[in-house]
Order: C-alpha cells, then structure tokens, then sequence
C-alpha cells in the first residue's frame, strides 16, 4: 500500500503539472491509475488543468485514460463538456472509449453539443464513429440537447447543422414523444425551425 504522502506528492504532481516529479513517483513504484477520494486518476487531474504534456506522457505510459471518476469524469468527457479541443484531440488519438457516458447518461458529443463547443463537436463529427443519435437517461439525443439546453443562437445553429449533415434523425423524439422541431418552437426558436425543416423534419 502506498504511503500517504506519496500519494499526495503524485497527485500534487499531475495537478500542478510538474512532470519530473511525476516521473520520480511513478520510478518509485507508484500506481498510474491510484484514484484520489473522488476517485480522479492523475491523468484526469492533469487534463482538468491543461497540462496537456503531463496527460500525452501518462498516456504514452499506460495510464487508463477511460477511468472514470465518481462523477463519471475521465480526460476525455471533461475535454467534452468543456470544451477543450486539445484535451479531445489528444484522447482521440490516445483511443478514448467513445462509448462511455456523463452522470446524466450522454456520450461526449451530447454535452459538447449542448454546450454550444462547436469546434469539439465537429472534431467527434469528422474524426470519429461516435453515435450522433445516442439518447441519455432524459430520452434526449445530442440535437435535442442543442435545442432545448442552451439559447438557440448562431453557435447553437451551426452545431444542429453539422449534427444534421453527420446523419443526426430529427424524427428521435423525447421522453414524452415530442419532436426535435416541436421543441424548437416551443421554444420560439424560428431560425432552428427553418433548418430542421430544410433538412427533412415534419
């Protein structure tokens, strides 16, 4: 079992980005995926302060980069939710699991989408096999996220664009059975309207 204070000096390592000595606590025999009482790996806490050198070397050392937290964190949904092109960048080329969800049951394209990180979701449109259609536990795909989520503007049109050109369904209603286009003018969304209905919507 390893000592406390070695943990803590791993930890602070990856936190603030000091690479020598993370290399010196994993020389010492340190786990690469120990999880702290949130159960944050190191490579998790290193991607949550954008040391991006301290998370491609974790990676090339055999971190677990799909090891989730308690709050189903990992470095690569966190660079999802908050937008962080190079994070994502890195865990794609790194083989993230595409496949693993949030707390609320979304693949990283769903957040991302909500969010309006319109780089992020064209990089997981154009780069990856990721499920553009995937529901989450509310019964919401990623274009029914984009809609009802954030504030219908120009970022959050280009991104039900480029969902609807990557094979997003407008006919994948919610939980209770209501379109993607009823939503949108639920919500007064005129110009959402317009594109769903160009692209095919009833």
């Amino acid at each position: 079992m390893i000592k406390t204070n070695e943990s803590k000096i791993f930890f602070d390592a990856a936190r603030t980005g000091d690479l020598e000595s993370l290399k010196k606590s994993l020389e010492l025999g340190t786990d690469i995926n120990m999880q702290d009482k949130k159960k944050r790996t190191a490579i998790l806490l290193a991607a949550m302060n954008k040391h991006y050198d301290v998370v491609k070397y974790l990676a090339d050392a055999g971190a677990d980069i799909n090891r989730q937290d308690q709050t189903c964190l990992n470095p690569f949904l966190f660079g999802c939710i908050n937008g962080d092109l190079k994070l994502v960048r890195l865990m794609i080329s790194a083989g993230a699991n595409l496949n693993l969800v949030t707390r609320f049951g979304g693949v990283g394209i769903t957040p991302a989408s909500e969010k309006g990180h319109i780089e992020v979701v064209r990089e997981l449109l154009t780069s990856t096999d990721i499920n553009v259609n995937h529901t989450n536990y509310c019964g919401w795909t990623p274009l029914i996220e984009a809609i009802v989520l954030n504030n219908g503007d120009t970022r959050q049109q280009a991104i039900i664009k480029l969902l609807l050109e990557n094979g997003a369904d407008t006919e994948l209603a919610d939980q209770y059975g209501v379109t993607p286009i009823e939503l949108a003018r639920r919500k007064g969304y005129k110009e959402i309207e317009e594109i769903l209905l160009e692209a095919g919507a009833e």
